[in-house]
């Protein structure tokens, strides 16, 4: 019978990579499922609505990862945990496979699968187990949400016998999911929403939304994006005039969302110090790449700065924030994933080691790295 386990997470992260809904089908599955108790409980999960489902809630975490076959988790485990997992056994969690250091090589000596959600292929077939886009998803609605309330007015236009107020200004950097669903979020609290990004497919989608797209539409930002949907990064020139473009534009703003993100490299710098100067007292910035070094350059991770009377806030886990939705889903995307590897009432996973999704996900096998983006270039074919 597979084990499948999960274990509370460190402080800060409220997320949980099990749910009631997916202990069940798991059950449902033959699976055996470990809870470590309280695990679910900053996601609003009882101990007693897992056992509802099926689950068996354990005391420790070590006693929910010994000899589990999978270890589902959000973030990063412990390695000395990970190395109580049966012999042929794995993570599976968002494992920040770029920041290498210590503790993913524990990770990686722990002699077990490990499989990093980030690097899930961005396929149709994929796209239930998505997890940057789930959570990317809350994440765009929340920022502005939260921008909303701290910039003490009103978004949508209102008139009064008293006189008319004006709907606020909205300007979204980077119009990825995060970016579409701020620009989405945005227009439903009534708010004049205009957007940018690098790549030109980007356009039609946020004209879709209601928003005015804003962009140096040149040859360069007509190639500007990968096979896999990136953006690719830009030359010197084109950020230049792009800066030149979104200073002026930016002037005028009173609400700013960015989240422009490249994997494996710091955040593009798209909001200087002088265009948080140009700004009106009271405007906001909400910066969804604090954690990669920021799109402001006023930006602190974690902290929430004010500068001349605008307000910068660099979130480190939005998603977080909306707990119960960004466990849900992260959960539902975890079980999708999962599902390739387990059949029926077996005893053993059964993993198709030239399955597209599992080539694309797995970073590490009998402790050696394996995946192609974090091997040397000489070992990838890239030299």
């Amino acid at each position: 019978m597979v084990t499948v386990a999960t274990t509370t997470e460190p402080v800060g992260e409220p997320r949980v990579a099990i749910s009631p809904d997916t202990a069940k089908r798991l059950s449902g599955l033959g699976c055996t499922v470990k809870i470590q108790t309280g695990a679910g409980l900053r996601s609003h999960f009882s101990d007693t609505a897992y056992r509802e489902a099926g689950a068996d809630v354990v005391d420790t975490a070590d006693a929910a990862a010994s000899g589990a076959n999978l270890l589902l988790q959000v973030t990063r485990p412990p390695p000395e945990l990970t190395s109580q997992l049966a012999a042929d056994g794995g993570v599976v969690a968002m494992l920040e496979p770029y920041a290498t250091g210590p503790e993913l090589d524990g990770l990686v000596g722990a002699g077990r699968l490990l499989f990093s959600m980030e690097f899930m292929p961005r396929t149709t077939r994929a796209q239930a187990m998505d997890v940057l886009s789930s959570q990317a998803n809350l994440a765009g609605y929340k920022a502005v949400v939260d921008a909303s309330s701290l910039f003490e007015q009103a978004l949508p236009m209102m008139m009064t016998a008293a006189g008319t107020v004006p709907a606020a200004r909205v300007f979204v950097m980077g119009a990825g999911v995060a970016g579409l669903q701020a620009i989405a979020t945005a227009r439903r609290l009534g708010a004049i929403v205009t957007a940018t990004d690098v790549r030109p497919a980007t356009k039609e989608q946020v004209a879709s939304l209601g928003a005015k797209f804003i962009a140096v539409e040149n040859e360069e930002f007509l190639a500007a994006q990968t096979a896999a949907g990136y953006a690719k990064p830009m030359s010197e020139d084109y950020q230049r005039q792009q800066a030149e473009l979104v200073a002026n534009h930016v002037k005028s703003q009173d609400i700013v969302v960015t989240t422009a993100q490249i994997p494996g490299r710091q955040a593009p710098r798209l909001i200087s110090r002088e265009m948080v100067e140009s700004m009106k007292p009271g405007s906001v910035i909400v910066d969804l790449a604090a954690t990669t070094g920021g799109n402001c350059e006023l930006t602190q991770a974690g902290e929430t700065v004010d500068h001349n009377g605008v307000r910068i806030v660099g979130p480190k886990n939005l998603p977080g924030t909306v707990s119960v939705n960004a466990s849900t889903l992260y959960a539902k995307n975890l079980l999708t994933f999962i599902q390739l590897m387990i059949e029926q009432d077996a005893d053993a996973l059964k993993i198709d080691w030239e399955d597209d999704i599992i080539q694309g996900t797995l970073i590490a096998r009998d402790g050696q790295i394996v995946h192609a983006n974090l091997l040397p270039k000489q070992e990838n074919g890239n030299a």
